[in-house]
């Protein structure tokens, strides 16, 4: 069954509400192009660097501007509705990038929080650490949709090919990749990375990112995307600026990549020596 997805572009700011108009209009206007599924990007309801101004504007998720705003348009439009991730106060005091998937019905299907976190010096003198403010996840996360299997990722998680490999194993068709890439990062790596996921695993790979320069001061990559199972670019967004990509996706594409290239079955275990050394740990196939 071929259906239409839709990956969002967006470049949010500080300020949740305003974020939410823009994320409700560009999801309404996806789903008047066709889409039955609509992802948004990393930190959709705020790109917030201070950390002082972050906390500022959490929200636990009962109460979070962002997830009701998606509960009711996947309702209201009936089609499945992605929050790529927003920021959630827990109650231990942390905060969780969490991603959150609803159903036509409206009804929560699925969340999913960052697992692997963004902590890095790059070398125009950025520096990152994730790991000061959010709680990373420790659960890997699949939703079986009408239309496909889903398997989630966020962002930094795209390096961490692992993950992908055990969602393409359990059945995944489709690995959401919803990002906030800074420009470095992205210029050097981001459709590399990505294709390489899709490659690798016989999968589509839909990415919504943040794109442009962002109220807190941060410039993000942009260039959403959408890859096929055999690695071809679909469609794809620039680098500044609001988007709305579009692209027809086929499970049995995927069904043809695994045929034609049996890796996620022709795996071996095997173990690691270095000469002079006693073996390593083994490695699963």
């Amino acid at each position: 069954m071929t259906v239409t997805i839709a990956a969002l572009q967006m470049c949010s700011g500080t300020d949740p509400v305003r974020n939410v108009e823009t994320m409700r209009r560009l999801v309404r206007e996806a789903a008047a192009k066709g889409a039955v599924y609509v992802q948004t990007p990393e930190m959709t309801g705020a790109l917030q660097r201070d950390r002082a101004g972050l906390r500022a504007i959490l929200r636990p998720e009962a109460d979070d501007l962002v997830v009701a705003a998606a509960a009711e348009l996947a309702k209201d439009l009936g089609i499945h509705v992605h929050v790529g991730s927003t920021a959630i106060a827990l109650a231990d005091g942390k905060v969780a990038n969490r991603g959150f998937l609803f159903g036509p019905d409206g009804a929560q299907v699925c969340t999913y929080d960052k697992i692997h976190m963004f902590d890095v010096d790059l070398d125009n003198g950025e520096s990152w650490r994730e790991s000061a403010v959010y709680s990373p996840g420790a659960v890997a996360r699949m939703a079986d949709l009408p239309f496909a299997k889903l398997g989630f990722t966020i962002c930094y998680d795209v390096r961490f090919p692992e993950l992908f490999k055990i969602q393409a194993q359990a059945g995944a068709e489709i690995i959401s990749v919803p990002a906030a890439f800074t420009r470095q990062t992205g210029e050097a790596h981001w459709e590399t990375l990505l294709r390489a996921r899709a490659i690798e695993n016989g999968v589509y790979i839909i990415a919504a990112a943040q794109a442009g320069v962002h109220e807190d001061g941060r410039e993000t990559f942009g260039h959403s995307m959408i890859i096929d199972p055999w690695g071809r670019v679909l469609a794809s967004a620039g680098g500044t600026g609001e988007a709305i990509v579009l692209a027809e996706v086929d499970p049995a594409a995927v069904k043809s990549a695994h045929q034609k290239i049996p890796n996620l079955r022709n795996g071996r275990a095997f173990t690691l020596e270095v000469a002079g050394e006693p073996a390593k740990g083994g490695v699963a196939a």
